[in-house]
């Protein structure tokens, strides 16, 4: 990335840190931040600053009353993690119908389990025909309804206003009306942007709307989930599996119940790990420099309003 913008700006002074510890120093004469946070305190020494691009889709760490009220400009790379995201979600979502995970865990005793499998409560069965409500249906909610339809999924999806693109979504609810689509739900995907409002926003009385036996998957953020009672649920057999990309507090401690719960497939935040995003990341950090140089409108504009 570094090369790239020196390469097409070589009167620009671009310095790359490897981590932050010389920040403090090089921060009061930026004027471009580029880099996942910067804190409140850092913020102090930013005299020049006036944009700042968050690598990271996720803004949460940025959604402090200092940097929305300094009136720096602050835009993320929505939409770059989409596609490797929604791959890996169509991953999980196969793993949890086909039980992958207690293949690959009676591989690792050597032990022929096809009876132990089918003999679970959770059945081996088939996404085609089944309902995956995609609550947070922005970029990476769209991409997975267009890989779930080829498989004859039924896509439901829920944004905050109800309103979204229905071209691959039979329908869309308003955030207020989730409590009526979960009981139909076969897959719930969780893929909401981190706010004040989604935190916890599936929680005890959320899954005891869901129907005995569903899925959950978790893309979004760890905070939009309440992990207690997912883990209850799962040994209650109130759920009938679930995956995990995103966890409460991450790395996850070796003492976490979540480890040893029931039907939970973890995975260590990967789902928007691809070996193209950095690609991706130059390819729209460079269209917004273009943009910033010629005076013309960013886009991916973070809404301090909305918390993304």
């Amino acid at each position: 990335m570094t090369e790239a913008i020196r390469k097409r700006w070589p009167g620009m002074q671009v310095l790359h840190l490897p981590n932050y510890e010389r920040l403090a120093d090089e921060l009061p004469d930026a004027d471009i931040f580029v880099g996942y946070s910067l804190r409140a305190e850092q913020l102090k020494g930013a005299k020049k600053l006036k944009w700042i691009h968050s690598t990271a889709a996720g803004v949460a760490q940025l959604m402090y009353p200092q940097l929305r009220d300094s009136g720096i400009i602050v835009t993320n790379p929505s939409g770059i993690f989409s596609v490797p995201m929604a791959e890996h979600t169509l991953g999980l979502l196969l793993a949890l119908a086909r039980n992958f995970p207690d293949s690959v865990r009676g591989q690792d005793r050597s032990r022929w389990s096809q009876q132990e499998i089918w003999d679970k409560p959770q059945h081996l069965t088939e996404l085609n025909g089944k309902i995956l409500l995609i609550v947070g249906y922005g970029s990476i909610g769209r991409e997975v309804a267009k890989r779930a339809r080829s498989l004859d999924m039924r896509v439901w999806g829920v944004t905050r206003s109800g309103e979204g693109d229905r071209t691959h979504a039979e329908r869309i609810f308003s955030a207020a009306k989730l409590q009526d689509a979960l009981p139909d739900a076969d897959y719930l995907l969780i893929s909401a942007p981190e706010t004040l409002e989604t935190k916890h926003l599936i929680g005890t009385a959320q899954i005891a709307r869901m129907k005995h036996g569903a899925r959950l998957v978790n893309v979004g953020r760890g905070s939009l989930l309440d992990e207690a009672a997912l883990v209850q649920a799962l040994e209650s057999g109130a759920l009938g599996g679930a995956a995990l990309d995103v966890t409460g507090t991450e790395p996850l401690p070796a003492e976490s119940p979540l480890w040893k719960a029931p039907n939970l497939f973890i995975t260590p935040h990967t789902s928007g790990v691809s070996d193209r995003l950095w690609g991706r990341q130059t390819t729209i950090l460079i269209e917004l420099l273009e943009r910033w140089f010629d005076g013309r409108e960013l886009f991916n504009h973070v809404d301090f309003a909305r918390g993304y």
